[in-house]
């Protein structure tokens, strides 16, 4: 401590001595001149830049790092530490959560497109039963319309055959009936109409 004493101390500790003892403030006068003249040599320097500071400077300057680095060794990088490391903790949860709900995003979509593809599978075979289902209910009922009027035209066929027929008759019978006629006009008598009957159908023939 004796180092830290300033020059303004020495100096009033000197008269201080000098009343108490002034015999040997006499004997010492020369000495206490000197001192005085040293003490006034060091008033106007900045004790931090006395070299005779230097040494204690040091040494406060170590133990201030010292502990300063005991204290960022033992508070502050544990704190730094752990909040590196909950932080990279959470970044790794956000990234597992993140993948997870991509893969799960990637399953729908690819469950999606499946059933997508199913649904298109299902209506295209859905829609080509319907056409063939048409297509052979169409054919049936063709049949049955070309069945239907194939009976038709086998009646209409037999009407017009009778019909015929009858007609055919009906104009025999008339041309007997007008070859009869024609005959007795004339002959002036009965005609045969056995004998005309056979003549107009010989000639109908």
């Amino acid at each position: 401590m004796k180092m830290f004493v300033t020059p303004g101390y020495a100096q009033e500790a000197a008269p201080a001595e000098g009343g108490a003892h002034d015999a040997a403030a006499g004997a010492d006068a020369s000495h206490g001149t000197e001192t005085h003249a040293s003490t006034e040599h060091g008033k106007g320097e900045f004790p931090p830049f006395n070299p005779q500071y230097y040494p204690s400077q040091i040494l406060w300057l170590a133990i201030t790092f010292g502990l300063f680095y005991l204290f960022l060794k033992k508070v502050v990088l544990p704190r730094v530490g752990g909040i590196l490391e909950v932080r990279r903790d959470r970044i790794a949860g956000d990234l597992d959560q993140a993948a997870l709900m991509k893969a799960e995003a990637d399953a729908a979509v690819a469950a999606y497109e499946q059933e997508l593809a199913a649904a298109r599978s299902k209506a295209g075979a859905i829609g080509q039963e319907a056409r063939d289902s048409a297509k052979a209910e169409a054919e049936a009922q063709r049949k049955v319309i070309e069945k239907e009027l194939e009976s038709k035209l086998a009646e209409s066929e037999a009407r017009i055959a009778s019909i015929k027929s009858a007609a055919m008759n009906e104009v025999g019978s008339i041309a007997e009936d007008t070859a009869v006629a024609i005959v007795q006009q004339l002959v002036g008598g009965k005609a045969d109409k056995a004998a005309v009957a056979a003549a107009v159908k010989s000639a109908r023939e």
